[in-house]
């Protein structure tokens, strides 16, 4: 807007410096008349036409208007060769609504040739003559400060983006710091809950067992609900200790450097190792980037760990695809199927899959399985996708899950 001022107040400058010189030297006759009327259309067709395009004009726009401004210099200038002046306006103008050098150029030649148009009509072939001089002098100038500004506008706009680019890069490395800090914290909970809650749980259990096995010859009431109790107290240290597990699992570091395929494949792995549920994965999505790879990776990581501690299954698969300008991760189980639980209402593992995927802009559903036992899906957008509206906590399915 400050810009446009700036313009308009040269605009009405240059006009009004025009008619103050036509007035110097009374009386006015037809060439004054006719200065007066140029200058006038000069305003005319700057305010209701080339005002518009001062941030940059198309092609055809900017042509149309530099042979609208070489009509009226000529037409001024052939009235009064102080018309001419308003070249100092012309010139910069062109040059910085100009789409491009080619179209500057066109526009710096167009007005050179009304200048000559101009004095040839006003003085005849001598004014030709002059004007021509005056013409290439006047465009040579324009042209040699127009490329010169146009040099180091392209400069300051390499630079500008070589700075975005680094901002980008920059906030990217920052991103990699959070995700390292957050994934060496979870490693340590991880390391913290396997070395003192499920070690002293493990002992409880043990020390349970024992108990037990003490009392197995008493016989009494007494030692009949004492028997009771210790049994109670086994089997709650028990479920507590695979709790422990479940959660030193889905705490556990799974990095995802190699990629997402080769990630989730160690993640299989391991599972299948420590639970003896089998697990199958398939990963054909590829160029995600790390944000995406993070999401997908910790929710199949959450998810397992929810097949771990209620599913009760025999084999579990894991797969990530590419539909459109979306990814889409499943997770589904052979178990005993989700019930009627409400992600979120008994815990935060299914909770904070949704959460992560509104995160990205993505969905989360989860419930019964086609052939039994329970799926999982989570659909995220592609970085490079526009992300859809996403409320901060998507409704889930209505099947609900648990956590």
């Amino acid at each position: 807007m400050l810009s446009v001022r700036w313009w308009d107040l040269a605009a009405i400058v240059v006009a009004s410096v025009l008619v103050v010189l036509t007035l110097t030297e009374p009386p006015y006759g037809v060439n004054e008349v006719g200065a007066w009327a140029a200058a006038g259309a000069f305003l005319i067709v700057y305010f209701a036409y080339a005002r518009r395009f001062i941030d940059g004009a198309p092609m055809r726009h900017h042509l149309v208007i530099a042979f609208l401004f070489a009509a009226v210099l000529a037409v001024g200038t052939a009235f009064e060769p102080a018309f001419a002046i308003l070249q100092a306006f012309l010139f910069p103008f062109v040059w910085t609504t100009a789409p491009n050098v080619r179209s500057a150029l066109i526009a710096n030649i167009a007005l050179a040739v009304a200048i000559v148009i101009g004095y040839g009509v006003r003085f005849g072939p001598a004014g030709t003559l002059t004007g021509f001089g005056v013409a290439v002098l006047s465009v040579g100038f324009s042209i040699a400060l127009g490329l010169w500004i146009t040099r180091i506008a392209r400069y300051g706009e390499e630079r500008a983006r070589l700075l975005d680019e680094l901002q980008a890069a920059q906030g990217q490395l920052a991103a990699m710091h959070r995700e390292a800090g957050v994934t060496d914290e979870r490693g340590r909970l991880a390391r913290e809950i396997h070395d003192t809650i499920a070690q002293s749980l493990t002992g409880l259990v043990m020390v349970a067992q024992r108990a037990g096995n003490r009392l197995a010859g008493v016989d009494g009431e007494a030692a009949a609900s004492a028997r009771s109790d210790i049994e109670l107290m086994e089997q709650m240290g028990r479920e507590a200790l695979t709790e422990a597990r479940g959660l030193v699992a889905s705490l556990t570091p799974v990095e995802a450097d190699a990629g997402l395929a080769e990630a989730l494949r160690r993640l299989a792995t391991s599972f299948e190792r420590e639970t003896g549920v089998a697990v199958t994965v398939t990963a054909d999505a590829t160029g995600l980037d790390r944000e995406l790879e993070v999401v997908l990776l910790r929710s199949a990581q959450e998810a397992l760990a929810n097949v771990r501690k209620h599913a009760k299954a025999r084999s579990a698969t894991v797969s990530v695809t590419a539909a459109g300008d979306q990814v889409v991760l499943t997770v589904a189980d052979d178990g005993i199927g989700p019930g009627d639980v409400v992600p979120g209402e008994h815990g935060f593992g299914l909770a904070g899959i949704r959460d992560r995927a509104a995160l990205v802009g993505g969905s989360f559903e989860f419930g019964p399985g086609a052939e039994g036992g329970s799926r999982l899906r989570v659909v995220v957008p592609r970085a490079d996708a526009p992300p859809p509206h996403a409320h901060p906590h998507p409704r889930p399915h209505p099947t609900g899950g648990t956590a």
